[in-house]
C-alpha cells in the first residue's frame, strides 16, 4: 500500500471527480478473485472508483480494509457508498496519473 500525502490526495479526488464506478460489491460480498479481476483493471488505469450495492452485506470501510489488505490498492477517498482506489501502473503505457502523482 502506498502512503499518500494530503496534496496527493486532494489531486486523486479531482481526477476521480468525473469518474464512474466500473465495479460494485453486491449480496456476493468479496472474494480474492473479485479483488484479482480489480487489479488487472486498476493496472491499466491506475484510478477507479468503486460502489457498494444496497444489497451488500459489508459497509464502506470494510471493504476497503479488504482491498487493502488482500493487494497493494490504495483507497484514495470514500464517499458514502463509493470508494476512489489508487495503484501505480507497471507498464510504462499506462502510467499517467502516477507521473503527475509523482510531480507533487
Amino acid at each position: 500500500m502506498l502512503q499518500l500525502t494530503g496534496k496527493q490526495k486532494r489531486f486523486l479526488r479531482s481526477k476521480a471527480n468525473t469518474l464512474s464506478p466500473i465495479f460494485s460489491v453486491g449480496k456476493n460480498g468479496l472474494t480474492q478473485l473479485w479483488v484479482n479481476e480489480l487489479v488487472l483493471a486498476i493496472s491499466k488505469r491506475e484510478l477507479v472508483k468503486i460502489s457498494l450495492q444496497q444489497s451488500a452485506d459489508n459497509s464502506a470501510k470494510d471493504v476497503a480494509e479488504f482491498i487493502q489488505s488482500h493487494s497493494d490498492i490504495t483507497v484514495a477517498q470514500t464517499i458514502g457508498r463509493t470508494l476512489v482506489l489508487f495503484l501505480p501502473a507497471q507498464e510504462d503505457k499506462y502510467k499517467r496519473i502516477s507521473v503527475e502523482l509523482a510531480k507533487i
